[in-house]
């Protein structure tokens, strides 16, 4: 399986590990088929997010596109970090093996738990849509 050079730095050296004990979100998922699982930490300060940090136990995409979301994240308005798909994580690590897309459908999933969750805390609203995406992803299928 090729990996690009940015996939190989990604998962050799990930930025952003670990785990923020007083994070403001958290947010797990993980893929029963694949067996990956991915925790996402998150601080917020007046709707940016101010550090991220990630757990994850999987392949090397699955720790590469881990890293690669948190670091678009970084510093970015929720909103804008809600917006995050995970064909801009691939993109952004010089792509992925077509049968290892579905790691990065979990770094959007992780970034949208993490989110939703900091919402559900704070009792703030949000369109249920903003967190819903398109399953066919997983499968490396184009909207």
């Amino acid at each position: 399986m090729e990996y690009s050079e940015k996939v190989m730095e990604h998962f050799v050296h990930p930025h952003n590990v670990g785990k923020i004990e007083d994070a403001d979100g958290i947010g797990e998922v993980g893929n029963a088929k694949c067996g990956d699982i991915m925790k996402m930490y998150l601080k917020i300060d007046d709707g940016i997010i101010t550090d991220v940090k990630f757990n994850t136990y999987g392949c090397a995409s699955a720790i590469a596109t881990s890293s690669m979301a948190t670091d678009l994240i970084k510093g970015k308005p929720l909103s804008e970090a809600l917006k995050l798909t995970n064909k801009a994580v691939v993109e952004a690590l010089d792509g992925l093996p077509a049968v290892k897309i579905h790691c990065s459908v979990l770094a959007e999933q992780a970034i949208k738990a993490a989110v939703r969750d900091y919402y559900d805390k704070n009792g703030i609203e949000y369109d249920e849509a903003q967190f819903h995406f398109n399953e066919t992803h997983e499968h490396g299928v184009e909207e």
